[in-house]
């Protein structure tokens, strides 16, 4: 995965002919954690754990990224992740650099009891690197609001009151409104302003889903009420489909019963594998890394395709797609909108004032268009695709707000 993002992130380096030891900088994390999270199970086992953090560029401002527990967390995933996050955010235009870690432990097989042993030892451990004005982790893989909550109350016991340490909280600990469904609003934005670029309208397309955890789901549900048909889903279960289009609220309440789409009566069931070419107008592939690669991507039928989740489409595939005419909305802009309320959260937690949902929604919805619309401004520029576009964009800005903290004798231009 390190390797994928350095080949688009070179790509776009390219374009701005930057020199290879600017490139060394922009790539080189600024500090990477490694520590050992040894605790007494419930059973009275003692169980030893990894717990890493990558905080890979503080340019321009705090670091930012996921915490992920999963047994194959390491410390190149959490680089990759965390590399990533410095142009997601530099996109959007939030002031955080990328940041990224996780424990090596699987929640999902833990005592909950355990899972809050390892996370206390985690905080007490980083908490001198972590901070609201230093890192802010979020929810990642396994990890979730309750975990969050655990890591504000651990980090403020040395800290003091600390609510901005954390973004992804429960509402009850200084969360924010509109945080859930962030992620999936953002899809559903990109995807607006993409269609009326276009000259289409949501009613006018057909969408198929890959993935129907919080971004598919919440993707789905956001961009059926703008009157789109989604015709086709597909999850780890198997697939359903119904060319009139699914009743996408139905399908949400199957899911939460019965853990995943198959079964649902209100559509043909397929495999779920078909689902990446499915006759569609518009393709969400909000699920796995790698998804579109080299041997289906000359078969997607999309015109579109929104990427919700993170790196599901390898660099074969995206040039493939790209000399095919399809429009690529690529993942560290399509998904940037859980960052986003991320950060009006930390900013809530800063004025210890909470918006409205309503305002939250706006000013994701405000963020996420005037985003695109600078990533096609670059594309357009350099006449290039905009995943190009998109990490030039990232670069530019994460580039002068380096270069502005320094003296250089000779001025590099960006």
């Amino acid at each position: 995965m390190l390797a994928e993002s350095h080949v688009y992130f070179h790509k776009a380096a390219d374009v701005l002919d930057l020199p290879d030891n600017v490139r060394t900088i922009l790539l080189t994390p600024r500090r990477t954690v490694k520590v050992e999270i040894a605790i007494e199970s419930e059973d009275g086992e003692l169980q030893v754990y990894n717990g890493y953090r990558v905080q890979h560029n503080m340019a321009r401002g705090p670091m930012k990224g996921g915490l992920r527990y999963h047994p194959a967390m390491d410390e190149d995933h959490a680089a990759a992740l965390a590399n990533l996050m410095t142009w997601k955010t530099a996109v959007v235009d939030v002031p955080y650099g990328g940041a990224k870690g996780g424990i090596d432990c699987d929640p999902r097989s833990m005592p909950e009891r355990d899972v809050f042993q390892v996370t206390r030892s985690f905080v007490e451990q980083m908490k001198e690197v972590i901070g609201p004005t230093t890192d802010i982790p979020a929810p990642d893989v396994n990890t979730n609001a309750k975990v969050m909550g655990w890591i504000m109350n651990e980090y403020s016991k040395y800290a003091g009151f600390s609510p901005g340490v954390v973004t992804g909280k429960p509402l009850e600990l200084f969360g924010s409104e509109g945080r859930d469904a962030a992620t999936g609003r953002g899809v559903m934005d990109v995807l607006a302003a993409a269609l009326e670029e276009q000259g289409k309208s949501f009613e006018e397309v057909t969408v198929a889903v890959q993935g129907f955890g919080n971004v598919g789901s919440n993707a789905a549900l956001l961009i059926a009420e703008r009157g789109a048909k989604i015709i086709a889903v597909a999850d780890h279960t198997g697939g359903v489909a119904n060319e009139k289009g699914l009743d996408v609220p139905a399908l949400d309440a199957w899911v939460d019963e019965h853990g995943g789409v198959k079964g649902f009566s209100g559509g043909e069931a397929f495999d779920n594998s078909e689902i990446i070419t499915w006759d569609c107008d518009v393709l969400v592939p909000a699920a796995l890394e790698a998804a579109i690669h080299k041997d289906n991507a000359a078969d997607v039928k999309a015109s579109i395709i929104v990427e919700g989740a993170n790196g599901p489409t390898t660099p074969e595939a995206d040039e493939i797609l790209n000399k095919k005419g399809v429009l690529i909305i690529p993942d560290i802009l399509a998904n940037a909108g859980g960052v986003t309320v991320s950060y009006f959260e930390w900013v809530q937690n800063i004025q210890q004032f909470r918006w409205d949902e309503e305002r939250v929604n706006a000013e994701l919805d405000k963020k996420m268009g005037r985003a695109y619309s600078a990533v096609r401004e670059v594309a357009g520029e350099f006449d290039i695709d905009m995943r190009t576009a998109a990490f030039v964009l990232a670069i530019r800005r994460v580039g002068k707000a380096a270069l502005a903290r320094i003296h250089l004798k000779t001025e590099l231009t960006l």
